[in-house]
């Protein structure tokens, strides 16, 4: 037996042996394995965990794809700041660490306390004549997303996000990557009607016939946004730091697949927070094999469902780490 196999075995026997029925904890015990496995230990620790959330505009707003300017996503990241967010209030809620990065909003640099600096550029260009960003860009915004992924001392983490269309950049990335069709992926986003909805889809499709085939970071430099680029380093650099990565919604989502196509050991770490109300989350998610721990009608982002997930996180690792044996407790196992 190979010591994959032994530690595997090892694992599996001290689940079963807990004070309850063999399996009766479902999922939770499924967390546990992924987390002693991604931790290499059968005493995991699950304590910390820390959302960042990476901000950024997008050139394709300029088309009309989102009900709401793009001047919202400079108003939201000052709202992060002075913690009045829906992200921030469930952050406190579940004891998580929160921050902002600024990957690259329009405009000048904000020059304010408490935001983190890793501009790429004022805003993506406009994907429907041409690529989103350069490959350089793409380059530095993964580079940047890896650092911030393994700093700090987190054995969990969360990424959101804030950027008007980047439910437009995250469907137009899952076509590519996936060759799932619009008509599946391409949803009301910030909340468009059934006109807004029917041009949004035809932006995209025009869009998509620009290229053919594309390699992951091909995808993400044509239709990526420099959060969605700097969000899937940071589930890069998480993965290798041997972190929990909480996946949160659509746009979250698309940063995974993009992550796993560049580096598939990066989903062993993966944890996929919620199902969001987002037309085409479902179809990336089964395109990761994915089935997210709740469902709570969410289509916010920011990270917010992935926080929700942490305390179920915490607890697989506790119950592990916690639970009585049937010899601890001198409690009659199975006959």
């Amino acid at each position: 037996m190979n010591a994959p196999d032994t530690f595997a075995t090892a694992l599996q026997r001290k689940i079963d042996l807990k004070t309850k029925p063999q399996g009766s904890l479902g999922r939770i015990e499924d967390l546990a394995t992924q987390i002693a496995t991604v931790q290499g230990t059968l005493t995991p620790r699950m304590e910390r965990c820390g959302l960042t959330i990476f901000a950024a505009d997008h050139g394709i707003a300029a088309e009309g794809v989102s009900a709401f300017p793009q001047e919202v996503t400079r108003q939201m990241v000052l709202n992060f700041l002075a913690g009045g967010a829906g992200a921030n209030v469930f952050a406190r809620s579940v004891g998580a660490d929160f921050r902002v990065v600024d990957a690259g909003v329009a405009g000048e640099p904000f020059g304010v306390d408490g935001l983190i600096d890793r501009r790429i550029g004022a805003g993506t260009a406009s994907f429907l004549t041409g690529p989103a960003m350069t490959m350089d860009q793409c380059e530095a915004a993964l580079a940047a997303g890896r650092e911030m992924g393994t700093d700090g001392d987190y054995d969990a983490v969360a990424f959101g996000e804030m950027g008007i269309a980047n439910t437009a950049t995250a469907a137009a990335l899952g076509h590519k990557l996936t060759g799932v069709g619009l008509d599946i992926l391409v949803g009301r986003g910030t909340g468009l009607d059934d006109d807004g909805l029917s041009h949004k889809r035809a932006v995209l499709e025009k869009a998509a016939a620009r290229t053919g085939e594309l390699a992951p970071k091909e995808a993400l430099a044509e239709y990526g946004g420099f959060e969605v680029a700097m969000m899937t380093g940071a589930m890069l650099g998480a993965a290798e730091a041997r972190r929990i990565v909480i996946v949160d919604g659509f746009i979250a989502t698309s940063a995974a697949l993009a992550a796993v196509r560049i580096a598939p050991e990066t989903r062993g770490a993966m944890v996929f927070g919620h199902k969001s109300q987002e037309q085409g989350h479902r179809a990336l998610l089964d395109a990761l094999d994915a089935d997210p721990l709740l469902d709570l009608h969410f289509r916010l982002g920011e990270g917010t469902g992935a926080l929700l997930a942490w305390p179920l996180v915490k607890a697989a690792a506790a119950m592990l780490n916690e639970m009585a044996s049937f010899e601890d407790a001198g409690v009659a196992g199975p006959a």
